[in-house]
């Protein structure tokens, strides 16, 4: 940015590049609703007002509100790359994201990040990071890389990570583990937030969590969850993903004693839903046709996020922030109508400007290293009573119930009469040859099995199926594509995705990504799937920081203990 050039064209002195006029301006600060003009100059907004300009564009009487930013956002969820995201989430409104490359730094560490860093230099909006905090997220599983203090803090100095992310071993938290408390120290020292995720803590664990300064939290389920962690000091994030969908329960929490505290995210949004749905306008949308002040919830998607995350640049349309606008005829029914990004027009009428052409996507060393031999699914019988994993709908948390076993020839299998399906998952880094064997309720397949590289966190390959057979064939097919997702059935690959980015990503158009899912959810549904996505809810039963009960490589977790666990209970 000239600087000379924007005081003089602030002053009136130069033109501006361009004047947006006839305007209804959305202040963030005032909460007010202005008509005016934008004036904007080398990417910056200069004034409100009357000014001279080389370009003057009549907006129609149209609002115009701050882009909207993404709190917390796993861009990896998209299953695509960072250009055909942002061309995903630009003709939203979306103007800049906070991401966490947690996903891929778990398949490939430092190079992983990199390669986000790199993929986002030089698109037509803002994308920031914050440094994973928890790679592995625990010690009972096999992930990809390990991410140890040092390697924290060299990253920490990048300009655009702005902060520690989402630091999920609370338990390592609160009981001081050294290697967790050195990696929080040196965000701190670096003045960068600690963002939390502290699913359920309370009381003096949730005490603890936040006296080493961690100041945020996107994983509250419940009205009270959420009022306890706000009255103790921190900023929720309010989050509306594929997988997990919590804006309707905390809305209530929204106020304009609290509002300045919170703000909107996403987490993890699948195709279906940034196509269908949208991103962060589909929270500001759903939140004021249930009651919310406009004003607050734009504050939410703009002021907010920006004051937290210290970018000062953006979030508002004032004198030297960033010309990031968004513009819609709508107040009550927002729909963004025409984005700009630094002052360059990028969308219009819910497309990307044809003259915005992408960067080509960056390629990443192969992330599949499997043993073909130790694909062995059988379950020994040592019980008649298992543990399984029990879905809960709409949620990534789970529930825990112990079953009778179906046994026959002295292993356990599935049981579809009863809807307990065999789960296991495959370590795919290192060729351990690990396999973690459990069951679980909720898919209701009556015949073939899913497969995905996508397993939260250190996405090795999870499979549910009704027979080892299918299972293998899911599984293999998985590995010949270098990674993706396969639905199987009678010895053969119904449909596949193949996602060559980490086993994470593909290279493709957000559009055909969501065509291959189609087929992908078609092809469960004649297995006797129901659920909505069922490869979403599939990639979070990997999750051992999630309760209740899930299942890594390295076997069953207990997570309200923080503790492996036996697929056959003892004393039962």
């Amino acid at each position: 940015m000239n600087l000379k050039n924007v005081i003089a064209c602030a002053r009136g002195d130069l033109p501006a590049d361009i004047l947006f006029t006839n305007t209804r301006i959305v202040n963030v600060f005032s909460g007010e609703i202005i008509p005016g003009s934008i004036a904007v100059c080398n990417g910056a907004i200069v004034g409100i007002g009357e000014y001279r300009a080389k370009a003057v564009l009549n907006m129609n009487g149209m609002f115009a509100a701050p882009g909207f930013i993404d709190a917390h956002v796993h861009i990896e969820s998209s299953l695509t790359g960072i250009s055909q995201f942002a061309r995903a989430v630009i003709p939203h409104g979306t103007t800049t994201v906070v991401a966490d490359p947690h996903e891929i730094a778990n398949v490939l560490g430092i190079p992983g990040i990199q390669y986000m860093l790199d993929s986002s230099e030089n698109q037509p909006m803002n994308i920031y990071f914050t440094m994973s905090s928890c790679v592995p997220a625990t010690d009972m599983e096999t992930s990809g890389a390990s991410l140890g203090p040092d390697d924290i803090r060299s990253m920490l100095n990048h300009d655009r990570i702005v902060g520690l992310a989402e630091m999920m071993n609370y338990p390592g938290v609160i009981f001081r583990d050294e290697t967790v408390l050195s990696k929080i120290e040196a965000a701190h020292q670096l003045h960068k937030r600690v963002d939390g995720h502290a699913p359920g803590l309370t009381g003096p664990d949730l005490n603890a969590y936040l006296s080493a300064g961690i100041t945020s939290d996107h994983e509250c389920t419940t009205l009270a969850e959420a009022t306890e962690k706000l009255r103790s000091g921190m900023h929720i994030m309010i989050r509306e993903g594929s997988g997990a969908k919590n804006l309707d329960t905390l809305l209530p929490l929204v106020n304009p004693l609290t509002a300045h505290r919170l703000m909107w995210c996403t987490d993890d949004r699948n195709p279906h839903d940034l196509i269908g749905e949208g991103h962060i306008d589909s929270m500001v949308r759903r939140a004021i046709q249930s009651g919310l002040d406009p004003i607050i919830a734009i504050q939410m998607a703009t002021l907010h996020p920006a004051n937290y995350f210290g970018l000062h640049q953006l979030g508002a349309i004032a004198p030297g922030r960033q010309a990031d606008l968004v513009f819609f005829s709508d107040l009550e029914h927002l729909c963004a109508e025409a984005v700009c990004c630094r002052g360059v027009a990028v969308a219009q009428n819910g497309k990307m400007d044809a003259a915005i052409t992408p960067p080509m996507e960056l390629t990443v060393p192969s992330s599949m290293n499997v043993r073909l031999d130790s694909l062995d699914f059988s379950i020994p019988a040592e019980g008649e009573t298992i543990r399984i994993i029990e879905i809960v709908p709409d949620q990534i948390m789970t529930g825990s119930r112990m079953e009778r076993a179906r046994i026959d020839q002295g292993n356990v299998v599935s049981d579809i009469s009863r809807d307990i399906l065999k789960l296991a998952v495959v370590e795919r880094h290192h060729q351990t040859g690990n396999i973690g064997k459990g069951f679980v309720r909720g898919f209701q397949l009556k015949q073939g099995a899913i497969a995905t590289s996508i397993a939260h966190d250190s996405h090795n390959i999870i499979v549910v199926g009704v027979s080892d057979a299918d299972m293998r064939i899911a599984v293999n097919s998985v590995i010949q594509m270098g990674g993706g997702i396969a639905v199987a059935k009678d010895g053969s690959c119904l449909e596949k995705l193949p996602l060559p980015i980490g086993g994470l990503m593909s290279t493709e158009p957000l559009e055909q990504v969501e065509t291959c899912l189609n087929r992908l959810i078609a092809a469960s549904r004649t297995l006797g799937c129901l659920l909505g996505d069922p490869f979403m809810t599939l990639s979070f039963l990997a999750l051992p920081v999630i309760p209740e009960l899930k299942l890594t490589d390295k076997g069953l977790v207990n997570v309200l203990e923080f503790k492996p666990v036996s697929l056959f209970p003892s004393g039962l």
